[in-house]
């Protein structure tokens, strides 16, 4: 036994060690690396706490209630990962000092009080001081990190909301692409969709690439109005572009291109930060969840609305669904993640595709 004695504390000292290297990867990963890379402590926090919350609502529920207690859950996650992160710490710490010859609760005191850096546990010896000293000083790091983590992550929030907000008044409220086209053909204004529209949202989706795949907290925080959503919005714009490159018998104008190619990368990358199955190179007659009649009376009530449409209503359909099956699983795949609100041809696909998206990335 005296022999397994020293095997043993060096067996606990490199499990203490793993935990706390664990923890401090985890962090840097969510907080200070510029790009996305998954973190499986960050996504098992995430996932426990959206399981916790669809228990809390219930099956059944209507959307008010989802959005009321979903409103929460972002920032309830954030709080529960610093919490794991200093738990993983606590535990880790207390193993090495345990291998240091602490007995147990003695160990788990010392962790406890370094940790939380109130001191009331001193270290009596120096090899113990000096795990003290780092226990405290990783302690403080993983509240400063949290500290400067949210200015940038509420920043970026603001900058995503203002154009949200902004397409109300252009796409209607729920957000449609047929809507937005409707209203600036109503207003004399589709020659300037290019600079007022396709532009700017371009812009959105490289910002939002950025900010959405890297602060994946971000995806989770909802708007501010429980009608409107990030992901309905995109989801908008990008069947109005689909729709204006395809339907509308204009001059072609590539900035409508442009935003397509943004807005469908983006979707990929955010959905891919998060395991979301898609297909990734999708070709030109797949299937799309959007039904030729439903195409066809979006043609309609662009038709009724005064804006001229291509005769050719099939090769309109052809270049529509090559372009919406760039973005139609990864834009119902991230409705159903962050439980958007309802708006037509994105989050409101069925209930039972959006209880098996969830499902999915949770068994992933």
């Amino acid at each position: 036994m005296q022999l397994l004695r020293p095997l043993l504390d060096v067996l606990l000292f490199g499990l203490g060690a793993l935990l706390v290297g664990a923890a401090l990867g985890s962090s840097i990963k969510t907080v200070i690396l510029p790009r996305a890379v998954p973190s499986k402590i960050a996504r098992w926090v995430f996932l426990s706490v959206r399981s916790a919350f669809e228990v809390r609502i219930g099956r059944g529920a209507t959307y008010e209630r989802r959005d009321a207690l979903f409103a929460a859950y972002g920032p309830t996650s954030l709080l529960a990962l610093l919490a794991v992160w200093v738990l993983i710490i606590l535990v880790g710490y207390t193993a090495i000092f345990v291998a240091l010859g602490h007995p147990f609760f003695e160990a788990f005191q010392l962790s406890g009080s370094a940790v939380v850096t109130l001191g009331f546990a001193p270290p009596r010896d120096v090899g113990t001081t000096l795990a003290v000293v780092s226990e405290a000083f990783l302690g403080l790091i993983e509240l400063a990190l949290l500290i400067t983590y949210l200015p940038t992550l509420y920043t970026a929030f603001q900058r995503r909301e203002a154009q949200v907000t902004m397409l109300e008044v252009r796409a209607g409220s729920p957000p449609s692409g047929v809507e937005m086209l409707l209203r600036f053909a109503r207003l004399g204004r589709i020659d300037h969709l290019s600079e007022e529209v396709w532009e700017q949202w371009e812009v959105w989706f490289v910002d939002l690439e950025e900010t959405h795949s890297s602060l994946p907290a971000l995806n989770f925080f909802r708007s501010p109005q429980p009608h409107r959503s990030w992901i309905t919005a995109a989801g908008a714009v990008l069947d109005g572009a689909a729709l204006y490159a395809s339907v509308v018998d204009i001059d072609h104008d590539s900035h409508a291109d442009l935003c397509l190619r943004a807005g469908y990368l983006c979707l990929r990358q955010i959905a891919g930060s998060f395991n979301l199955a898609y297909t990734a190179e999708p070709r030109r007659g797949d299937p799309i969840s959007i039904a030729r009649r439903e195409f066809d009376d979006a043609v309609d009530q662009l038709q009724g609305g005064g804006l001229p449409v291509k005769a050719d209503r099939e090769a309109a359909w052809a270049d529509f669904s090559g372009w919406r099956v760039n973005y139609d699983d990864v834009l119902l795949a991230l409705a159903a993640l962050v439980a958007a609100p309802y708006a037509p041809w994105s989050s409101d696909r069925g209930a039972v595709r959006r209880r098996g998206a969830v499902r999915a990335l949770i068994g992933r």
